[in-house]
């Protein structure tokens, strides 16, 4: 168990998604998806389909894509997916502001966590690429725990830094991060600028929903006692 100080807030625990909520990923991940099933010469899914498995372990967004298609021909996706992925990773930039926002609620006090569908391998290269190992207090990854909307990451975040499901909150941009919320007995907020559109967030009934992170960060404001004083970002 990670030490924290006791806290009266409403949640103590914060726990973010990454692709589609700190990262601006969701465009290069469904171009990769389209290219990778292209390579195969196979039909590729349309964009609203391949936005919709962003947040899933690959092989569970593969079959999710593909549910007919056999073991190996989705292991051939998955490697033809990562080529095209890792071309330009590198150079995906985050959400303009979230950074400041880290810096902040770090400096407040609030614990962060990452619950990712990326592996552990692919998160910690976007961490040292945004200089952000240092701003998360645990992570926890796909490859690592069983796929969103499985809860099972939230209960190894939630457990490792001792805070329980009432003082936690998951932010991300999908309706896998909203139920995985939800079988964890957690708060949900869902963030509208990623992967999944508005119509299908309200789908899985998040506790919240915001269009930005100008919006995040006020709402962390107003519910979760989040105490900087306010900024331009």
């Amino acid at each position: 168990m990670i030490d924290s100080m006791p806290s009266n807030r409403p949640y103590s625990l914060l726990v973010f998604d990454w692709d589609g909520t700190i990262a601006d990923s969701a465009r290069q991940i469904v171009s990769a998806v389209q290219a990778a099933y292209r390579d195969l010469s196979l039909p590729p899914p349309d964009d609203r389909a391949a936005s919709y498995i962003i947040g899933l372990r690959l092989d569970m967004a593969i079959k999710t894509l593909s549910p007919t298609l056999p073991p190996a021909t989705i292991n051939d996706i998955i490697q033809r997916y990562l080529y095209h992925y890792l071309q330009n990773d590198s150079e995906i930039p985050l959400f303009s502001g979230v950074r400041e926002l880290l810096d902040e609620l770090d400096r407040d006090g609030f614990l962060l966590a990452v619950a990712t569908g990326k592996s552990r391998r692919g998160l910690d290269r976007m961490l040292r690429v945004h200089d952000l190992s240092h701003r998360f207090h645990v992570t926890r990854t796909a490859d690592e725990s069983f796929s969103k909307p499985n809860p099972a990451m939230l209960h190894f975040l939630m457990d490792r830094v001792g805070v329980a499901p009432r003082q936690t909150l998951m932010i991300g941009d999908t309706t896998h991060d909203v139920l995985m919320a939800k079988n964890a007995g957690i708060t949900a907020l869902a963030v509208t600028y990623g992967a999944h559109d508005t119509k299908t967030l309200h789908t899985s009934e998040p506790n919240a929903m915001v269009g930005s992170i100008a919006e995040l960060r006020q709402w962390l404001i107003e519910n979760a006692e989040f105490s900087v004083a306010e900024t331009n970002h």
